[in-house]
């Protein structure tokens, strides 16, 4: 079942006034470009094949973040998974990379800080190559460890007060969240009377399975570049406690559709969007992939987690330069641990040896990785300028 086609001329308006807001923005709602790129460039061409393993396929500093387990413990992971495919690590690198760049530009920094920014990228990916059962020796960043701290002491009232404008049970219609018509909120009742699914939302709060689950209040959620224009929805659901009350939880629904990442031909993935988001969350953020599920509704593929109240985006809007610096490499680390989890230690040596190969002249970035992030970040800014220019003769 597509949207209702009023919503559709809306919802582009809003993905191209996104876009256009900054460079950084830009890059993070655009992906193809960053594929079209790596298919075209003659500099993509020196780009090593890495082992072949899960990758976010769109890693982005907005897509990382703390994120709880369902047992309640917080670390930093990816936090998006609609790209991933089992591919090249090499690309979640470069992807990475631009967007470190596009934010250093963003705060005003030197160029200057944004090659210590990449070499710094590759010490901490390649630290967690090395270890991935250990924390980086380096210190964590004032940026990560502030919001991280956050993300600890949060509760459902802050997520309510956040995602809802209220901490009553009730989705507030505006801006954000729209009104549903007849035929989604029924499938929406339906879904959440799925026993597997029931089943799924007590898990997340260790509650018995033979509780009662219900829908309390649901809307169709404007939310990011890449869901704008297909289903995404907001759920509050009930769940019975032991004394007879109510507790609740905030579940997202997004539709999961065909990848842009290129995925390589031998490993086998799962034929079915969401089976595929999940599959890749479990193997890059166990966190994350515990408390989400693949489900069929209206005729499409979505995937339904529990959002919890620790669940933090990653998105600095000024970077310091010592804190530009310290950030780039812990979010690498993180990277490079949910890339190393998946390798065995005879795959893990022999793909830092083809990123260290790649050193000269006296850099400590190898030259494919500073090539391309200096190619990357050149044709994004046309991109973006040209996308800004349309998008100012249209309004």
């Amino acid at each position: 079942m597509p949207l209702p086609p009023e919503r559709v001329p809306l919802l582009e308006a809003k993905r191209q006034l996104k876009m256009a807001r900054s460079a950084h923005a830009y890059v993070r709602g655009n992906t193809a470009r960053f594929y079209d790129w790596l298919a075209a460039s003659p500099v993509a061409r020196r780009v090593p094949q890495g082992p072949a393993i899960w990758i976010c396929g769109d890693c982005h500093l907005g897509n990382l973040g703390p994120i709880a387990s369902g047992r309640g413990a917080v670390e930093i992971q990816i936090r998006d998974h609609d790209q991933a495919v089992i591919g090249n690590p090499a690309h979640d690198l470069l992807r990475l990379g631009l967007s470190l760049a596009t934010a250093a530009r963003g705060s005003d920094l030197p160029g200057v800080t944004t090659m210590r920014m990449i070499e710094e990228m590759v010490d901490g990916y390649g630290a967690a190559i090395d270890d991935p059962d250990s924390d980086d020796p380096a210190v964590e960043s004032d940026v990560v460890r502030s919001i991280r701290r956050a993300a600890l002491g949060r509760r459902w009232r802050h997520l309510a007060r956040e995602r809802l404008d209220a901490v009553e049970p009730r989705i507030p219609l505006g801006k954000k969240f729209w009104e549903l018509s007849d035929a989604e909120r029924a499938a929406l009742r339906a879904l959440f009377d799925d026993e597997r699914v029931a089943a799924m939302v007590l898990s997340l709060k260790g509650k018995p399975r033979d509780r009662d689950v219900r829908l309390v209040d649901a809307a169709y959620w404007v939310k990011g570049c890449s869901s704008l224009g297909l289903l995404r929805y907001a759920a509050i659901v009930a769940m019975k406690t032991g004394k007879g009350n109510w507790s609740y939880a905030l579940i997202d629904l997004k539709e999961a559709t065909d990848p842009v990442a290129p995925a390589l031909p031998r490993p086998a993935m799962p034929r079915d969007n969401a089976e595929r988001v999940v599959a890749a969350a479990r193997a890059l953020s166990p966190h994350l992939g515990d408390r989400m599920l693949p489900v069929r509704m209206l005729g499409k593929s979505l995937f339904i987690r529990e959002l919890s109240p620790h669940d933090l985006k990653l998105d600095v809007d000024q970077f310091t330069h010592r804190e530009a610096i310290r950030a780039a490499r812990h979010l690498a680390f993180v990277v490079g641990k949910a890339h190393a989890r998946q390798m065995d230690e005879q795959a893990r040596a022999a793909w830092r040896k083809a990123l260290d190969a790649d050193r000269s002249r006296g850099l400590d970035t190898p030259s494919w990785l500073w090539e391309s992030v200096v190619s990357l970040a050149g044709s994004h800014e046309v991109g973006y300028l040209d996308h800004c220019r349309r998008y100012a003769l249209a309004a």
